[in-house]
């Protein structure tokens, strides 16, 4: 029978900690502005976070799991590390993929093991914003700061992306909706336009709304390209794209009086015909407005630290995804040296997997192979991946459980401060210790 003096529930008893400044690594926002409230080892409340935010730190808990797993059977961690070292020391074509969920201190040791071991390196960049990445290799890339597009620019372009529903606080702390010292009146000082096949939520946030077809838009993007330089252009544009002439002419005289616009451009763009082309094209749209005024024009990215991945392996390699490192020195190759690319063509004969679940979203030849040859997974979670790997590490989660620092999606590194400690270890430490096992088992080898 209850009484007034029983003890009160564990979860009362459990010491509150108030986290300010967190940085929420859900998505390319990085919004560094959460106010954490921890109870134990969970997070009950997060202040000032999006909806994807909330999900991310509220649905967080410690998994249940071994430190690591050994062909389906629990290990320790020295075990595991062991075992990885072997695998990736003894293979003739390693590969390393993921990464964007992971910090950039751990990425510089993937890195690290990749040259060691004379493998392929890539990064999650390679099945999102890969074709961006070539584009910039190009081209270059007119760029500024989401500080900049809050304070300065009174024209926005959102281009084959869904904000409004990929990235929530985008269009409320970066670019659409908040005051800023040149743009004072927030909302009412800019002009929004999105361009995009389908009318998604986003296109209730524009001012002007094109839907083009399908496949078109590359020929949109140099359409607008030549009325920026003063080309003609013919009215057969309208049955390529779906947007008249007149609409594209109004459009881009008013580009070209804007004060500060900036193109912000989603997979939409990225994931179509065209692929790089269409990078390009909007990037060179971008630098030909210059002429004029003031323009820039950047990628919407969307895993927490995918761009804190291409800026590791980029001031590394000298190129940001799809690097062969077997010849002692760096060659890109999309296509030739990119994961899903290099599995289908079952080139590789073993894995290692950072962050990443390839199980899920590779083509079928390309999971098929990677479950057939040895493989080494850190993931926080039991993922479709870890569950094929030979040697599956359990780690803590970045940003949650680990500091470290991690990119936003302009280039901005943002330092994470953890809510609470994980009994896992971070993928940083579980790399150092395989980076200094394989370079023992190199110097053994070579005497």
């Amino acid at each position: 029978m209850s009484t007034v003096n029983e003890a009160p529930p564990a979860a009362e008893k459990a010491e509150v900690k108030i986290v300010k400044d967190a940085t929420c690594t859900f998505c390319g926002c990085v919004c560094d502005d959460m106010e954490l409230t921890v109870v134990g080892d969970h997070i009950t409340k997060a202040k000032n976070s999006c909806v994807l935010g909330k999900a991310w730190f509220l649905n967080h808990h410690t998994e249940d799991r071994p430190d690591a797993m050994i062909e389906g059977q629990p290990a320790t961690y020295e075990q595991a590390i062991e075992r990885a070292a072997d695998i990736l020391c003894n293979a003739t074509y390693p590969l390393t993929y993921g990464l964007s969920d992971t910090t950039c201190e751990a990425q510089r040791v993937a890195v690290a093991i990749t040259d060691w071991i004379g493998g392929c390196l890539d990064t999650t960049t390679s099945v999102c914003h890969g074709p961006s990445g070539m584009a910039f290799q190009a081209v270059g890339e007119v760029t500024c700061t989401l500080g900049e597009v809050k304070n300065r620019a009174d024209f926005l372009i959102f281009w084959g992306g869904n904000p409004a529903e990929s990235h929530p606080r985008h269009f409320t702390k970066y670019s659409l909706m908040p005051k800023g010292q040149f743009v004072p009146n927030g909302r009412k000082d800019r002009t929004a336009v999105l361009i995009d096949v389908r009318k998604t939520k986003s296109a209730k946030a524009a001012d002007i709304f094109l839907q083009l077809k399908p496949r078109s838009d590359f020929e949109l993007c140099w359409a607008m390209r030549a009325l920026a330089k003063g080309v003609e252009v013919d009215t057969s544009i309208e049955e390529k794209t779906g947007i008249s002439l007149e609409t594209l002419t109004d459009l881009v005289d008013r580009m070209k009086k804007a004060k500060f616009g900036v193109i912000l451009f989603g997979m939409g763009l990225t994931m179509t015909r065209g692929k790089h082309l269409n990078s390009e094209a909007v990037l060179a749209l971008a630098r030909d407005l210059n002429k004029y005024t003031r323009w820039a024009a950047k990628p919407m990215r969307g895993h927490g630290n995918v761009t804190g991945a291409d800026n590791v392996v980029t001031w590394s390699t000298g190129y940001p995804f799809g690097v062969n490192l077997g010849r002692g020195y760096p060659r890109f190759n999309p296509g030739e040296f990119t994961s899903s690319d290099l599995l289908a063509r079952k080139e590789a004969d073993a894995a290692l997997i950072i962050a990443s679940d390839p199980m899920s979203n590779f083509s079928q030849p390309a999971r098929d192979h990677l479950a057939s040859i040895k493989s080494v997974v850190l993931d926080p979670k039991l993922s479709e991946t870890a569950k094929v790997a030979t040697v599956a590490f359990t780690t803590a989660t970045y940003g949650i459980n680990t500091p470290g620092t991690v990119y936003r999606m302009d280039d901005v590194p943002i330092p994470l401060r953890p809510a609470f400690e994980s009994p896992y270890r971070s993928d940083f430490e579980i790399l150092k210790a395989i980076e200094k096992r394989i370079r023992e088992k190199q110097r053994e080898k070579n005497g």
